[in-house]
């Protein structure tokens, strides 16, 4: 299996006392290398052109992020912030994305996790926010549709936060389902029942305190089949871990054992249509030592 990452994605650096600190990177490449001492190919991952970004991004947000001169941080929201690393750090977590989708339809691999940084699924087709600058996923689910000539791509969401960039990237765009589940209410507001784009999205809020039991049990009822039934040629999985017991912004209370199960989940459905491909993302996760626990049981589920 292949892990796509890059140094440039740990000097994107929001300043002190930031929950999306350079650390949260740290701690997932760090527990990875020791728990899959063998198993784990690592790549560098390259930048994504304009060209690329372009197919989801507005020309006047690539020069916001890319061309804008910072020499300290720069705050582009009251969450989002733009310093002197950052355009190097949203090109080489855009790039890892591509990448990744590269080498699944060219059947180098059939797993990759991109072990990047900032964060991307809040990011809009003309904003950065809530973290992210690019959206990574968006951008590799676009080169798939484009590039590959995929029709049936999924873009599957179970960090703790709706993933309102996404969703808006592609609520019009029948190649691509999104499905998120997501404590509600929380940031960013979005990803209500009856948001459903072309018949595309498929949004399940989870209340605050809703633990183990009740996670799976959304998923199992309703999303994992409606995703069985797209056949997706390819998934996506926008891996955020926030929604762990031990993190401080949100209020879901799940075990590391339940991101092993819902990835376990979601392999089978993609060696049941898409010959195993699956490309997963690092978004949220905000207590290091919950983001080891849960990335290792993520990794460990896409390795089987």
């Amino acid at each position: 299996m292949r892990i796509y990452t890059h140094p440039a994605c740990t000097r994107h650096d929001p300043g002190p006392g930031h929950a999306e600190r350079p650390l949260r990177l740290v701690a997932v490449t760090e527990a990875l290398r020791e728990a899959f001492p063998d198993a784990l190919h690592w790549e560098e991952a390259p930048r994504a052109s304009r060209g690329q970004l372009l197919r989801v991004h507005d020309d006047a947000l690539l020069a916001l992020v890319l061309d804008t001169p910072v020499d300290g941080p720069m705050a582009l929201d009251p969450d989002t912030v733009l310093a002197p690393g950052s355009a190097e750090a949203a090109l080489r977590a855009a790039g890892a994305g591509i990448a990744a989708v590269d080498a699944v339809m060219h059947g180098e691999v059939r797993r990759v996790f991109c072990a990047v940084r900032p964060p991307g699924h809040h990011a809009t087709p003309s904003a950065a926010m809530g973290f992210c600058l690019f959206n990574n996923i968006a951008v590799a689910a676009a080169h798939a549709c484009d590039k590959h000539g995929l029709s049936r791509v999924a873009v599957v969401d179970f960090d703790v936060h709706h993933g309102n960039g996404t969703q808006a990237i592609f609520d019009t765009d029948a190649r691509v389902m999104y499905l998120s589940s997501h404590q509600m209410p929380l940031y960013p507001d979005t990803g209500y029942a009856n948001e459903r784009g072309v018949g595309n999205i498929v949004n399940a809020s989870l209340p605050p305190g809703c633990d183990s039991d009740g996670f799976r049990r959304i998923w199992r009822e309703r999303l994992l089949p409606t995703l069985d039934s797209f056949r997706p040629q390819l998934l996506f999985i926008s891996a955020g871990f926030d929604a762990h017991k031990r993190d401080p912004l949100a209020q879901i209370e799940l075990e590391s054992g339940d991101y092993e199960w819902i990835t376990r989940e979601l392999v089978a459905i993609a060696k049941r249509h898409g010959d195993g491909r699956v490309v997963s993302m690092l978004e949220g996760g905000y207590d290091l030592a919950a983001l080891r626990e849960a990335s290792v049981a993520h990794v460990g589920a896409l390795l089987d």
